[in-house]
């Protein structure tokens, strides 16, 4: 490989992070920059919809991010940090990019890892109030909110993992609390209908209350009852307007590619990349991170993004080795990546814990445990035309979560 070829890593989330530790150990000896929009090291984002937002601690945000900050693994004390500085565009075949500031820096490998922003809604109405839940920042925002005064009143709209999370929280707290979600039961596009419904039961059993199968059309404010014009009302487009202190939006996300455009990649959602993340329509580029697109052939052929916590360290080891063969002009190592997707969320006493895709299967077979009684403990497994495609387990122990991760192990493909 030629001395000091330059690696740019753009994105300093943990996706990030691992890559430049991944590079080191991969054997890349040259000078690496990773670009962070944000002004902290990388630090652990699940906390901010949990534990973060519940602790009062949560009201200084550069505090927050240290406490919550990753360890550095050694080998990377040489990599630097560019932060608070946003990429805003690169030239992939002219190996430069350009940041928010100006600065512009030219590289000879690339490492895409800017992930995801929380989707907003477009609705008429005020904005002061509204809040989402991505950076610490935002839990500050959030946190500071709900702690002006003693018990408010909180809509969240989204009841997908961050949005479930955040209410379980904020109802811990002693706020009034209500989900709304047109698509369903919560998290049923990934658990199923049977867990969702369960998973239902047992938050409203703890005073949270669920509107489901209606959007939101609009949000009402009142300059002269909060002084600034601040939300007080979500309209619903059942015609109910439901009373609102603080909104919550967990409505999805948005792939930051924007800073790609012009280079004719393919960016309809995420970062299309091969089975090595090799980015599709780039020589020397790789992807890290759920805005990696790619093919899993433990499932199937499909490029599929996955944001599922275990995907950043995975595909930064993956990525690091192809990166590497492509900057010494040698093919990416050709055993098929087959990475296992694994996610857990602590809400209301339940620890859900996953591995594999259960969003991919058409039968949910029950088996240990009661849907009705989830904290007594439940095993979903997670079948597509008959095959394995994941696991649920709530509140299971630990050792036996490592026998359901094991269980993968067997369909992982070989050369």
């Amino acid at each position: 490989m030629p001395a000091h070829q330059h690696v740019a890593v753009v994105g300093a989330s943990l996706a990030g992070l691992r890559a430049a530790e991944q590079l080191r150990a991969a054997g890349h000896d040259g000078p690496i920059t990773v670009f962070g929009a944000e002004p902290h090291l990388p630090y652990n984002r699940p906390p901010l919809s949990k534990e973060a937002l519940a602790d009062p601690r949560a009201a200084e945000p550069s505090g927050l991010a240290e406490r919550l900050s990753f360890r550095r693994r050694a080998g990377i004390a040489d990599v630097e940090f560019r932060l608070g500085d946003p990429v805003t565009s690169t030239d992939l075949a002219a190996g430069t990019l350009a940041t928010e500031s100006g600065h512009r820096t030219a590289y000879d490998g690339l490492v895409v890892a800017t992930g995801l922003r929380p989707r907003r809604l477009v609705t008429p109405g005020p904005t002061a109030g509204r809040h989402v839940l991505r950076t610490v920042e935002d839990c500050h925002g959030l946190s500071a909110a709900v702690r002006r005064r003693g018990s408010v009143r909180v809509v969240v709209i989204g009841a997908g993992f961050i949005g479930c999370e955040a209410a379980a929280t904020l109802s811990t707290l002693g706020h009034t609390v209500t989900v709304v979600e047109p698509a369903g039961p919560p998290m049923a596009r990934v658990i199923g209908d049977v867990l969702a419904a369960a998973v239902q039961r047992h938050h409203e059993a703890a005073g949270i209350r669920f509107v489901l199968g209606t959007g939101v059309t609009a949000f009402t404010g009142d300059d002269r009852v909060t002084g600034d014009d601040r939300v007080t009302g979500v309209v619903l487009d059942s015609g109910e307007t439901l009373p609102a202190d603080v909104v919550v939006e967990a409505v999805g996300s948005v792939c930051n590619t924007e800073w790609l455009e012009g280079n004719g990649l393919p960016l309809g959602d995420g970062v299309l990349t091969d089975n090595h993340l090799q980015v599709a329509g780039a020589s020397r580029a790789v992807a890290v991170g759920d805005i990696a697109r790619f093919p899993n052939p433990l499932f199937d052929e499909v490029p599929r993004r996955v944001e599922h916590w275990s995907i950043p360290t995975d595909t930064a080891k993956r990525a690091a080795a192809t990166l590497v063969a492509l900057l010494a002009g040698e093919l990416p190592d050709g055993v098929p990546f087959a990475p296992v997707p694994s996610f857990w969320s602590d809400q209301l006493g339940l620890r859900l814990q996953s591995y594999g895709s259960p969003a991919l299967a058409d039968e949910v077979r029950i088996a240990e445990g009661d849907p009705h009684h989830l904290p007594g403990g439940l095993l979903a497994r997670y079948h597509r035309d008959g095959r394995l495609v994941g696991t649920l387990a709530v509140n299971i122990p630990p050792a036996r979560q490592r026998d359901l991760r094991s269980e993968f192990a067997v369909l992982v493909p070989t050369a």
